[in-house]
Parts: structure tokens; sequence; C-alpha cells
């Protein structure tokens, strides 16, 4: 693997440091430990970003083209909209659930197969449609991802109210009423994109594909996401249902968002 093997290896043992602070600042509300915790991850996205760009200039194209890069690119996307969010919202209960989520999918990208497409496969694929296609899909992944914590907090939050386990950490989640508007905006921003991610690839597989199949699983599958996250939000905006069982609706759709990945 070389130097992006190491560099990668270094940026795993990184993110798990920063992990660890997070969750340390989880259970004692250690404000230094917070801060470290941040700029580690801040460093981890950096070198992310780093191993990122090699990949584009040695291969010459945009590294999504497999699945374990696929991983990678999920995986940097959950850091920087982590990172984002941190910014500029201070939810750091946010973070570290996220960042739990991002470091997993690494580890599983560390340990994957490296798998190759051809050269021939990648001249017949790749192109600048296709690109916008799968980039604008992962994004939209990242705001379900997003979406499907805060539900997690949702449930944790609630659990903890009914538990009446009022302590710090309670606090630090935030309201209720928050979490689960969070989730909606979330979702609010990763319907559109999915729907355009898809509007694009019909358009690239109808142009560069002999046949196109509608009945593909991947195609019915997709469809399925846009269906039952529309659903969501038709259910919030609509009729005005919120609460646990929006919420738990909300997880279920995410993992029809990971079958489907």
């Amino acid at each position: 693997m070389g130097y992006t093997g190491w560099l990668y290896e270094f940026t795993v043992i990184l993110y798990a440091l920063s992990v660890l602070g997070y969750f340390i600042d989880f259970l004692q509300n250690n404000r230094k430990v917070n801060r470290t915790s941040f700029w580690l991850l801040s460093i981890v996205w950096i070198l992310q970003t780093i191993y990122f760009v090699e990949e584009l200039i040695n291969l010459g194209e945009f590294p999504i083209l497999t699945p374990s890069k696929g991983l990678f690119f999920y995986a940097w996307v959950i850091v920087t909209l982590s990172l984002i969010i941190n910014r500029f919202f201070r939810v750091d209960v946010f973070v570290f659930f996220a960042n739990v989520l991002g470091f997993v999918i690494m580890s599983v990208y560390l340990f994957a197969p490296r798998d190759q497409a051809s050269n021939i496969l990648s001249e017949h694929l790749m192109s600048g449609l296709l690109v916008i296609h799968v980039t604008i899909a992962f994004l939209a992944y990242g705001a379900f991802t997003l979406s499907f914590i805060f539900s997690t907090m949702y449930f944790i939050q609630h659990w903890m109210l009914k538990e009446k386990k009022w302590n710090r950490r309670l606090i630090r989640f935030g309201s209720l009423t928050q979490l689960e508007k969070s989730s909606f905006l979330c979702n609010m921003v990763g319907v559109p994109l999915l729907l355009i991610s898809l509007i694009l690839g019909i358009i690239w597989a109808s142009i560069k594909l002999h046949m196109f199949y509608w009945w593909d699983a991947k195609v019915i599958l997709s469809f399925i996401v846009i269906i039952v996250y529309s659903w969501f939000l038709y259910q919030r905006v609509a009729k005005g249902m919120h609460g646990k069982t929006l919420v738990f609706w909300n997880t279920v759709a995410f993992f029809v968002v990971l079958i489907n990945y």
C-alpha cells in the first residue's frame, strides 16, 4: 500500500483517539478533552483529504468507482459534515455519535479488499456526469446518516427523560423538539439531493449503456429510498406528525439506505 497505506493507518489511529476523547468528554463533560478531540478530528479530515487527493492523482480519476473507495468517500463526508455542525452549532454529543459511525466505516475500508476496476471498465463508466451523480448520492447518504444520528439521540434522550436520569449529559443532548427538527431538516436536504442524483444516473445510463434495466435491484431500491423518505416528509409537513413514531420510521428508512448501498 506504500505511503498512502501508512498515511491511512495513521489517520485511523488519530480517528480512534478522537473518538475516545469524545467518549471521555461524553462521560465526564471535560472541555479540555473535547477541544483536543476536535483538533484531532480536524487533523483526521486534513489527512483524509490528502489521501483522497493522492488517490485522485494516482488513478487519474475520481476515486469512487469501486465499493471500497465509495466507503472512504462516505466516511470523508461524515467527518466533513460533523466538523461543520460542531463549528457552527456546538452539538458535542452529536459529533461523538457521528464519528463513532465514521470510524467504523473507515475501519471497514482499512480491512476491505482493494477492489480495482479495470482500465477498460473505467474508461467506459467514468464521465463527468457519473462523478456528479455518485458524489451527490453520497452527499444525500451523508444527510440521511446525520438524520439517523439525530434520531438515535432522540431515542436516548427520550429514554433518559422517561427513567428520570437528570444529569449534565441530559442537557448536552438538547431538547427532543430540537433533535426531531434537526432530523427533519437533514431529510429535507437529503431527499432532493438523492432525487437529483437518481435523475442524473438514469440520464447517464441511458447514454452510456446499451441497455438500461429499470427492474435492476439498485434502481428499484433507490426509488424505494426516495419514496420512504418522501413519506416521512409528507407525514411531518402535511399531516403534522411528531414524536417517537415519526423518529422510529426515520430510523427504519436509514436501514433501507444501508441495504441500498
